[in-house]
């Protein structure tokens, strides 16, 4: 039986966002890419990099990390217009340019073990953003769940194609059905578990 696999945190950019380095035996996977991600993982390997959505502190070093390891990239269909563009939130209000990147794989809904041999369970949950995904590690007890549950909230849905209602019934219809145990490493602010927001998240009760 293989080793479940591990996690290291990186936090960078004004936003603070989140990024994790997930060590699996069939290779390793960084799950977004925040201002400075690519300075703090450049002695290591990336196989792969892994988009939770596309807003730009979450992708601000992708382009670096990609031209850096060689390595392959998946996100959601409907993230494509936001990181193919560099000038993309420019042109909705914000004085912020990023290197543009391209999907190798796009992802939808379902099971996939075709990232480094991981068996995960991608869920798309809409409403933070277009195409916004959080996946699901049953091997390690992991929900790696981008901008979408928090720590005592959730994402905000006030920008460009967000959507509260939409988001709060992602959250309820597939999230929250998850082990209560599962540990959520969310794109900003600390980690916490399934059954700890179930219970007392002030934006979606159970």
């Amino acid at each position: 039986m293989e080793k479940p696999p591990t996690f290291e945190i990186f936090t960078g950019g004004p936003l603070e966002t989140n990024a994790y380095l997930m060590r699996a035996p069939g290779g390793t996977v960084l799950f977004d890419a925040p201002q400075d991600a690519d300075r703090h993982f450049a002695g290591g390997r990336i196989d792969w990099l892994v988009l939770t959505h596309g807003h730009f502190d979450h992708v601000m070093d992708a382009a670096a990390v990609v031209r850096r390891h060689g390595c392959r990239v998946a996100f959601h269909a409907d993230t494509a217009p936001m990181v193919a563009d560099g000038a993309f939130f420019k042109r909705h209000g914000f004085d912020i340019e990023f290197e543009p990147v391209a999907a190798d794989l796009l992802l939808g809904e379902g099971r996939t073990e075709g990232i480094a041999g991981v068996p995960m369970d991608v869920l798309h949950v809409p409403g933070h953003c277009p195409g916004s995904l959080c996946f699901y590690i049953p091997s390690a007890g992991v929900l790696v769940g981008g901008d979408v549950l928090f720590s005592g909230g959730v994402g905000r849905w006030d920008l460009p194609g967000g959507n509260g209602p939409l988001l709060f019934e992602g959250i309820r219809k597939k999230l929250y059905p998850l082990d209560p145990a599962t540990r959520v490493f969310p794109g900003h602010g600390p980690e916490t578990t399934i059954g700890v927001e179930r219970k007392t998240n002030p934006f979606v009760a159970a």
